[in-house]
């Protein structure tokens, strides 16, 4: 892939809060554009909805203390109305009907393909836009959907870039094995990954499927340190990607590439293992580094720059994310020059632009575009999250053959 991509609220009590109260020039905006839906501050998905809602959160305040939008003469200010769903689906789709019914016409999704699913499900009957950066699993693409629109490529897309890569390495990667978990997410990126491996001819070892929530692994590591693979790819949730590593560092399993799709992006993941986490690979969606811009923050590091200033939790992609589908629903609505629930959808459909996270554009289906908005490849070096490829937009040189767990610095 190319560099084609040009191409929190703070919390209390774990409950998000709505939207700042409008200063400055924001005050002269006379009418309010509410979006609605719910994230997991708390529960199995907290670490990453957090970063999901701080995205969100980052959007509205910055654009209300610019003074609003403007959209076909009028001057709208922005209003968060966010619920913690708990990592529950039941209850998402209990709080999301009730803002159906008291009338928010624009949705923001949750974090997790088994929440995002159900949820998109109620928005599209009551033909009510939902923009997410939190789902992925292919079931959310397939189901006909003409008002859910998906910041990243339905799972099984998202692992071409990366065996392409892994299939440029030296000395080659003669075989991998790979670690999901049952949920709809992670088993279809594994399927993805089997695939994507497949059209590059590296073959399989083994695969190993988990429950939705791992909680031992030690009978697999055994197996995996008996065949020892070359590579090993994890595509589980970030709490059970560091489960994972754990229990392979204190069992010395040790593998020349590991892979993990979620969690080392996260500083909480990194602060765990310390030094053990450099030379995990992951994959990444955007860096604040990058050359992207959008006509509200200006560049990717604007943006970091801004949000640094105002909140103290780390920044990770799914916070610039977060903040693009604010931005892409008012690019919506500015080229649609409404705020009709059915205009701004149409406008949805045909977007293509930049914003500082990534270019932005979907499928018919809904998904982000493979080739414009799928993942780079990332790796842990010297404690931070580093771009390795593509050439033209990594950050630092990767490190293949990874040391052993306890030869790393």
């Amino acid at each position: 892939m190319t560099i084609s991509r040009r191409t929190m609220v703070k919390m209390a009590g774990g409950v998000a809060l709505a939207a700042p109260a409008i200063r400055g020039a924001s005050a002269q905006a006379t009418k309010t554009i509410t979006f609605g839906g719910s994230v997991p501050l708390s529960g199995g998905g907290a670490e990453t909805g957090l970063n999901v809602n701080n995205g969100y959160a980052t959007a509205v305040k910055f654009i209300n203390e610019m003074g609003g939008v403007e959209i076909a003469g009028t001057k709208y200010k922005l209003e968060l109305k966010l619920f913690d769903d708990a990592s529950d689906p039941s209850r998402a789709v209990t709080l999301i009907q009730r803002q159906i019914d008291d009338g928010v016409d624009f949705y923001l999704g949750s974090f997790g393909s088994n929440i995002v699913l159900p949820t998109a499900a109620i928005t599209e009957r009551a033909e009510k836009p939902m923009v997410q950066a939190g789902g992925g699993s292919d079931q959310i693409f397939v189901q006909g959907y003409k008002y859910m629109f998906g910041f990243f490529p339905r799972a099984t897309r998202q692992f071409l870039s990366t065996a392409a890569f892994i299939k440029t390495l030296a000395p080659p990667v003669q075989n991998y094995s790979v670690i999901y978990t049952n949920d709809a997410f992670s088993k279809t990126a594994a399927t993805g990954v089997m695939n994507a491996m497949k059209a590059q001819g590296i073959p399989m070892l083994d695969s190993y499927a988990f429950p939705e929530t791992i909680t031992d692994a030690s009978s697999v590591l055994a197996a995996i340190r008996a065949k020892t693979p070359e590579a090993l790819i994890c595509m589980t949730h970030d709490q059970d990607n560091l489960l994972l590593a754990k229990q392979m560092i204190a069992t010395g399993t040790n593998v020349n590439l590991l892979f993990q799709g979620l969690g080392p992006q996260l500083g909480s993941f990194r602060d765990t293992l310390g030094k053990a986490a450099n030379g995990i690979y992951f994959q990444t969606y955007w860096d604040e580094r990058a050359p992207l811009k959008d006509r509200f923050f200006g560049t990717s590091a604007a943006f970091a720059a801004y949000y640094k200033k105002n909140y103290t939790r780390p920044l990770a992609y799914h916070v610039s994310a977060g903040a693009a589908c604010i931005v892409t629903y008012l690019e919506a609505m500015m080229a649609a020059k409404s705020i009709d629930p059915a205009k701004v959808r149409d406008a949805l459909a045909n977007i293509d632009i930049e914003t500082q996270y990534s270019r932005i554009k979907f499928t018919e289906q809904g998904d982000g575009d493979p080739v414009v908005m799928g993942p780079w490849v990332g790796q842990v070096v010297g404690g931070a999250p580093e771009v390795v490829s593509p050439a033209n937009a990594k950050t630092a040189a990767y490190t293949y053959p990874t040391p052993p767990w306890a030869q790393r610095t």
